[in-house]
């Protein structure tokens, strides 16, 4: 029988052999850096718009509403990436147009594609006429585009972010479902699932114990694209017009008014905006492969 002195001493180097939170998620981390490469781009893409949308106030070197600066003056030492029309910061302008967008982008994801995700696995797992009600509707849905729906419901209310947001939420419900759908058809003909019918599983556990976590992988991808998605459809709408309103300093407007303003007289101004919407998109579009890559177990072995 082992004296409790000696169980002791065996749990003690059980404790410094086994690694940390912080070791292993490090380890994790960096395995995740080597593999995904591209991902990891992403990832620091994402990273730094989320650092630059929560310090805007501190990162920020003017007021991006006050005008400092001679109207159309180049970039220089002072003002970094030049200033519009009447004399704003640009740079100040971008740093806080990523919050607009970041909000958007988020707000949209977190309620539409949360929202159709559990629409979509729902009623095809209920499967029947349920079902066949929904698909109608979902393709009378992506008979119009996303923007479409987006520039139809703007100009009939009173243009705001949030408005903004119910409009991109709106225009991407049908696709959500239409993809969601596709997966859940696929694992309900699966043996798992069968057996867990066999043995007298409840749906609701069937789905949130065997079905959900396989189409975790899906949400995700989903997720990461639709917010580049929202992003760019935000721009879109401000280009347009019926987007955010144009005392917010958003990056479509700002295109939209560097466009306005004839770019020949200073392209640094629909440079810049164009250039920080390609670099978030772009990064959260790797991001969401390389999770997708992760996540997936019929490609973890990858």
């Amino acid at each position: 029988m082992i004296d409790q002195s000696s169980e002791q001493a065996v749990i003690a180097r059980e404790q410094i052999a086994a690694p940390s939170f912080a070791g292993r998620s490090w380890t994790q981390l960096t395995r995740f850096i080597r593999t995904k490469p591209l991902g990891a781009i992403g990832g620091a893409i994402v990273l730094v718009l989320f650092v630059v949308a929560a310090l805007a106030p501190v990162l920020s070197p003017y007021d991006p509403r006050s005008t400092p600066a001679a109207p159309w003056e180049a970039p220089n030492a002072d003002y970094l990436l030049g200033a519009d029309y009447v004399g704003r910061d640009v740079l100040s302008r971008l740093i806080y147009g990523a919050r607009i967008s970041l909000y958007v982008g988020m707000g949209s994801v977190l309620v539409g594609i949360t929202a159709s995700f559990v629409i979509g696995v729902s009623l095809t797992y209920i499967g029947g006429v349920v079902d066949m009600v929904s698909q109608r509707i979902v393709d009378a849905l992506m008979s119009l585009p996303g923007l479409l729906i987006a520039l139809a419901i703007m100009a009939v209310v009173t243009p705001s972010l949030n408005t903004v947001i119910l409009a991109i939420v709106i225009g991407m419900i049908a696709p959500v479902i239409r993809t969601v759908r596709s997966q859940v058809l696929s694992l309900k003909e699966l043996d798992y699932v069968t057996a867990a019918l066999a043995v007298g599983a409840s749906p609701r556990r069937i789905i949130f114990r065997h079905i959900v976590p396989n189409c975790f992988a899906t949400y995700l991808v989903l997720a990461t694209y639709y917010l580049g998605f929202a992003i760019i459809i935000e721009a879109s709408l401000s280009f347009l017009g019926v987007g955010a309103p144009p005392d917010q300093p958003s990056w479509g407007g700002m295109l939209v008014r560097a466009a306005s303003a004839h770019v020949k007289a200073g392209p640094w101004l629909a440079i810049f905006p164009g250039l920080a919407l390609f670099l978030v998109v772009m990064g959260f579009n790797l991001l969401g492969d390389a999770l997708r890559d992760v996540f997936d177990p019929r490609l973890r072995g990858r």
